[in-house]
């Protein structure tokens, strides 16, 4: 039966085949010649590609400073004098001793200096920038000037040069470190030095000063702290070339501003440090 069977399915599958003209048989099915060809588009997986990294904004590079044509030089009476005789004399330098103290008496100070357009010297102690290197950061970017007043606040003159070196080298160490330059200028305390401490700084290429206008402001503290006794005193020796010493003290700060608008009405003007060379003549 089972061959019977097999040999009926096999007529019924050549009978089909002739009708329909196919005169192929084949256990795989073919393509007719006549048939038009099926293009087959094959979209390839996307490959893993690599998540984007954002190119970091650049921080805006600070804009060199530009160099100041020094147009000043100090005398040996510590008064600034312009280069050019035919220059204007009519300048003042201004200066604050024994810093950094307090951080509201620094703003204070270089606002009223904004006020005025003017830029000041700040001659810091090394023992105190160490107490507060903050405000030394805060007087530099301001745009005021730090100057060197020895680590502390003793009399240079009957050092030794050994002790001499380390007030010295010790405060251009620190501030360098602060803000990334040593100070140009540097003043004793009370004014007070010797042969040994000039030709020093002399050979550092720093300009050594005292003053030759005191305001006399460190002795306020036995007068009621008079501010206008301050003015008064500044006013009373004012000269052209002026080299002005003052303090970080509350009367003083309370002066300033007027004191300075009364010297701008009398015609003077506040003389950019760096525009003093740093040999005297």
């Amino acid at each position: 039966m089972k061959k019977e069977a097999s040999i009926l399915i096999l007529t019924v599958m050549i009978l089909l085949s002739a009708c329909t003209g196919n005169p192929k048989i084949s256990g795989t099915a073919s393509t007719s010649d006549s048939a038009s060809p099926i293009a087959v588009t094959v979209t390839p997986s996307p490959s893993p590609s690599a998540t984007p990294v954002p190119t970091p904004t650049p921080e805006p590079t600070k804009p060199a400073q530009q160099a100041v044509k020094k147009e000043y030089h100090m005398n040996k009476n510590y008064d600034i004098v312009p280069n050019d005789p035919n220059g204007n004399k009519k300048v003042i330098l201004l200066t604050f001793d024994d810093g950094p103290k307090d951080q509201a008496m620094n703003e204070a100070l270089i606002q009223i200096l904004k006020k005025h357009n003017a830029k000041a010297i700040f001659f810091f102690n090394g023992y105190r920038i160490k107490q507060k290197p903050e405000l030394v950061k805060l007087v530099h970017d301001s745009g005021q000037i730090v100057g060197n007043h020895s680590w502390d606040h003793d009399n240079l003159k009957d050092m030794t040069n050994a002790k001499i070196d380390q007030q010295v080298d010790d405060v251009q160490k620190i501030v360098k470190d602060l803000i990334g330059e040593e100070p140009q200028f540097f003043r004793p305390p009370f004014g007070s030095g010797n042969d040994y401490l000039k030709e020093k700084i002399k050979n550092k290429k720093m300009l050594y000063m005292t003053w030759s206008n005191g305001s006399l402001d460190w002795e306020m503290t036995n007068t009621k702290n008079d501010s206008g006794k301050v003015i008064e005193n500044v006013m009373k020796q004012l000269h052209g070339g002026s080299n002005i010493l003052m303090h970080e003290l509350p009367w003083t700060i309370k002066a300033l501003d007027t004191l300075l608008t009364q010297l701008e009405e009398k015609g003077y003007s506040f003389v950019d440090p760096n525009a003093i060379e740093l040999e005297m003549r």
